[in-house]
């Protein structure tokens, strides 16, 4: 999120306000990030400007470029860190979505990802020729047969599909060409994709959320998960539940990769970090504040006092928004007995995230006690402005994590599949050699990471 994580980020005097929508900022931002051996950019989106409380549209960032189109540009000034970009399955098609991420995945030389999303926000309906967003519930079936049938479309090719023969004439071999012929309940998509298969045989697949249905998506289809905890206890919890969902799709924990997000002030000493925090809080406007907690909850809260408790909020099973963040936030304020205006200063850097504060022997203290201890498996790191909380993090926590051991000294790969240990997604020509066959289709275990332990879907492909 930029220039910053925190809602004031704009307003603090170190960040860059106004390139929020310049190239050279985003390239900066990749190339400290690259510097500092990280796996990989994540870019946060939406598809809606909210103008509900119009004082906090004039106060707060609300505008950003197409994570697809500035990733495509940064895939050629780095060489190591992974793209993710964030695109939601609620309001795109498969098709699309498929061919632009391979298509990312083959300019950056397989370092491309999807963080899917189901959107959270009515305003974004109104955009979409839609009257009201769609059920919660709904929402995660749909992105289920999304990721299916996008999976489904990457292996319209084969591997070694195309031959390049010059003299012969055939730069494919057409008989490695497979045609989805999709059929569900959402999608009706023939294929085949336009696009060789990706250099990663699938981009890396990322999720957040963490209410029923969005943990056993993330169980069936994901292989990174973006979460937020506030607790050491809540991490835990939910790293095992997660994990202990994965043997039911035919996984191993190790295709999982659980990374919690954490808000990082960092200062040379403890009093530099509570003065960055200090000044971060003075920053909020009170409408940007409300605002925000208002949109976090999916509740308006600008009617009632803000230097008052919450109110009475709607049962989780009323919430048509993102149901686990809503959860978190009630449980924050309830737990630590929070005005409306405390509730939104907690929160408006991590946005429900863990805040980690402190010297970088401190910070690197608290990312080593959840990571050894079994709440998380790397972290996404949110810095409050930019790029002087990158900077910060790069130059002075990265060293003390390599220190200790627990952060690479270099990159071991090119791929972003390589960084994080993750394997690549056998091609379709293995899948041509299952018993399953039935005379020219092949029944698929819908893309998932080890289709031969035996799992359906509804994914056919026809050999042409």
């Amino acid at each position: 999120m930029t220039p910053g994580h925190h809602v004031a980020a704009w307003r603090y005097p170190a960040s860059e306000a106004s390139e929020v929508l310049k190239f050279r900022f985003y390239k900066r931002l990749a190339q400290i990030a690259e510097r500092g051996k990280f796996d990989l950019l994540f870019l946060a989106d939406g598809y809606a400007v909210s103008e509900a409380f119009p004082e906090a549209v004039a106060q707060t960032v609300t505008v950003r470029p197409e994570p697809i189109t500035l990733l495509s540009a940064l895939s050629a000034v780095t060489e190591h860190v992974g793209l993710v970009a964030t695109v939601s399955t609620t309001y795109n098609e498969p098709f699309h979505v498929a061919r632009k991420f391979a298509s990312l995945d083959h300019l950056s030389d397989g370092r491309a990802a999807w963080n899917v999303v189901t959107s959270n926000h009515s305003a974004e309906a109104y955009n979409f020729s839609r009257d009201e967003h769609l059920l919660h519930s709904l929402r995660y079936e749909r992105a289920r047969e999304f990721i299916q049938v996008a999976k489904g479309l990457w292996d319209s090719w084969e591997d070694d599909a195309f031959v390049y023969d010059k003299d012969n004439a055939i730069f494919a071999d057409r008989g490695k060409l497979h045609t989805l012929n999709h059929q569900g309940e959402w999608f009706s998509v023939r294929g085949p994709l336009n696009v060789a298969r990706p250099v990663q045989g699938y981009p890396v697949i990322v999720q957040a959320g963490a209410s029923e249905p969005g943990k056993e998506l993330a169980a069936s289809s994901a292989e990174v998960i973006f979460t937020a905890w506030q607790t050491l206890e809540e991490a835990q919890r939910f790293y095992a539940d997660v994990k202990g969902r994965l043997s039911k799709y035919g996984r191993a924990p190790e295709d999982l990769l659980i990374m919690p997000g954490v808000f990082p002030i960092i200062g040379r000493t403890e009093e530099e970090a509570a003065e960055k925090k200090a000044l971060l809080e003075r920053l909020i406007p009170e409408e940007a504040g409300v605002s925000l907690l208002s949109n976090l909850i999916s509740f308006d809260l600008s009617p009632y006092p803000v230097d008052g408790p919450l109110p009475d909020l709607p049962e989780l099973a009323q919430v048509n928004g993102g149901k686990s963040r809503f959860q978190l936030i009630k449980d924050l304020a309830e737990r630590d007995n929070l005005t409306i205006r405390q509730l939104y200063q907690r929160i408006a850097g991590a946005r429900g995230h863990r805040e980690i504060l402190g010297t970088p022997v401190q910070i690197a203290d608290q990312l080593e006690e959840w990571f050894v201890g079994g709440a998380a498996d790397g972290f996404n790191v949110m810095p409050p402005y930019l790029p002087g909380g990158l900077e910060d993090f790069v130059e002075l926590v990265v060293p003390e994590l390599q220190r200790r051991g627990l952060f690479r000294a270099e990159y071991e790969g090119k791929t972003l599949r390589e960084h994080l240990r993750l394997s690549r997604p056998p091609p379709p020509a293995a899948l041509s050699g299952s018993p399953r066959i039935n005379t020219d289709t092949v029944r698929t275990a819908g893309g998932l990471e080890h289709p031969e332990r035996g799992n359906e879907a509804s994914l056919h492909y026809t050999n042409r």
